[in-house]
């Protein structure tokens, strides 16, 4: 077989996923909503909308979700309590935007008796008491860049100075669960994340059906394609099917005379861990295939689906319509490749960087086996509280406030208090739209959550139809059918055992059904170690 050397890597991007109009459209409602000064400039400037990306340790397994364990030390007097939270939103805006809701809490906006149906009797008078509670919490947040979030979390938990409040990517779930790390969350927040977040979003906060937090962003994965570029070739529009895929990249590819790429007619990207994977796992689901077994035992990528997609990006590259030793963070912009997966957050990134030419971008949901089939990966993060926090009662506390208490979406003030939650309504309270804290703050830079009602009301309803990013309804409707990346306790070390044998196979060097064996031994052997 031939053997390829690819040279250079792709420079990712770091971006949002709304544009930077809607960000600077939605800015007065969502700096009032907040009620921070930061915030608020943060949201109006409407500038670099960020994105996220996407490590390793060992275990306790004696709480289960809200009971017992070490709940009781909540509340411990009546003392303040100063809560510390540890993210990874180190760089801006995301580092003002969740900055300016802590300042919001820590000065005790939005926390009095709540408006609207159920506020008044027994309810104003708990409002009354939460309100007197909230004040003696405060809130600290510590920040470090994603690289090194999962060794500091580790780290500090072995020194004994672990955070109160964990900002984790939700691929290491169950290893810092196996480690001790997280606490499950209390019976009334597990029902109320699994009422109100999308099945992927749940998955990615979960272990073993046990609940360790409220899911903040989550990203899925879509089709993006070059009008232009299809239409050159005769392409009435996207594949629907991946038989339509390999056919559109064939007649989309072009080289020079000299052999030298001009037109990639599918982009592979070997960036990072998340490019490499994220896109062949949105494949394989798409055709109904999974990398591990349901119980998370054993690889499943040695399935018709796994097989399928690695010879289709095997082929795609063999004649010559894929070449990932070319950026795709370069090319598709530069109108360079036809079509590519990848996803929500780079919406903003080619607003950004193409300017009048995005107009050529459309988003497509992931071909399948038929075009009736659908199917993608989801990615996230969560918030949940560390195991051994002193104050985990006040903790879920201040998450719940930042998560699941509904305000109006407008930043009107409503009962007189900018940003107060609103008790017994749904989306909606005296026509005015209702949203999340954490859903209007991931959407001011950017990004989704995976409360769909929520992303639905901010980016689709008060955006306006005609400022409205057509490109982000794909990846809202994937919210309802996406499924989550593994995430046990040796996710992380078998995903760069994923990434590894999928670039065997990109330069030649493994044939397919021998990368599939050798991935399938390395695995099962990596899941089976004992922890």
């Amino acid at each position: 077989m031939k053997r390829r050397t690819f040279v250079g890597r792709a420079v990712g991007g770091t971006a949002g996923g709304i544009t930077s109009r809607l960000a600077s459209r939605m800015a007065s409602g969502l700096a009032s909503l907040m009620t921070n000064g930061a915030m608020a400039r943060a949201v109006a400037s409407g500038g670099a909308l960020s994105g996220l990306a996407g490590c390793t340790a060992p275990g306790n397994e004696a709480l289960r979700e809200g009971g017992g364990g070490r709940e009781e030390e909540g509340r411990g007097g009546a003392g303040p309590v100063t809560l510390t939270v540890l993210t990874h939103y180190a760089n801006e805006p995301l580092k003002s935007a969740l900055q300016g809701a802590v300042d919001a809490w820590n000065a005790g906006a939005g926390m009095g008796v709540g408006v609207g149906p159920g506020a008044g009797g027994a309810r104003a008078d708990a409002d009354a008491d939460a309100e007197t509670a909230r004040r003696r919490i405060q809130v600290r947040t510590t920040a470090v860049a994603f690289p090194d979030l999962l060794t500091t979390y580790m780290v500090r938990q072995a020194a004994g100075q672990e955070p109160d409040i964990l900002h984790p990517y939700c691929l290491w779930t169950g290893q810092l669960v196996r480690a001790g790390v997280l606490r499950p969350a209390p019976p009334e927040v597990a029902r109320q994340i699994r009422r109100n977040y999308s099945a992927a979003a749940v998955a990615g906060a979960s272990v073993d059906g046990t609940l360790y937090g409220y899911p903040t962003e989550v990203q899925t994965y879509c089709l993006y394609y070059n009008k232009r570029l299809l239409h050159a070739a005769g392409i009435a529009g996207p594949p629907r099917t991946c038989e339509e895929l390999e056919d559109a990249a064939y007649r989309t590819a072009r080289r020079d005379r000299h052999g030298n790429t001009l037109v990639q007619g599918f982009g592979l990207s070997r960036s990072d861990d998340s490019t490499v994977v994220g896109q062949t796992l949105a494949l394989l689901a798409a055709r109904g295939g999974r990398f591990l077994t349901p119980d998370g035992r054993r690889t499943a990528l040695g399935s018709p689906a796994g097989r399928a997609v690695l010879d289709l990006e095997h082929r795609l590259i063999e004649r010559g319509a894929a070449d990932p030793g070319v950026s795709l963070f370069k090319a598709f912009p530069a109108g360079q490749v036809a079509m590519a997966i990848n996803a929500g957050w780079w919406t903003a990134s080619l607003r950004n960087v193409m300017g009048a030419s995005y107009r050529e971008v459309g988003v497509a949901p992931v071909p399948g086996r038929t075009a009736d089939d659908r199917g993608t990966l989801a990615t996230g993060f969560l918030m949940g509280v560390n195991a051994r926090s002193k104050h985990p009662q006040e903790a879920w506390e201040f998450l719940r406030w930042l998560n699941a208490a509904k305000v109006p979406a407008n930043g009107s003030k409503a009962g007189g208090a900018v940003g107060k939650p609103v008790h017994g309504a749904g989306r909606s309270w005296q026509g005015q739209s209702l949203v999340t804290r954490m859903s209007a703050l991931q959407v001011s830079v950017g990004s989704m959550t995976g409360r769909a009602d929520d992303m639905r009301t901010l980016l689709l309803e008060l955006a306006g139809a005609t400022s409205v990013d057509p490109n982000l309804r794909p990846f809202l409707d994937a919210l309802h059918y996406a499924a989550a990346e593994p995430n046990g306790p040796r996710a992380q070390q078998t995903k760069t055992l994923l990434r590894k044998n999928i670039e065997e196979v990109w330069t030649g060097r493994t044939p397919v059904d021998a990368a599939l064996r050798t991935l399938s031994r390395q695995v099962d052997q990596e899941l089976s170690r004992p922890y």
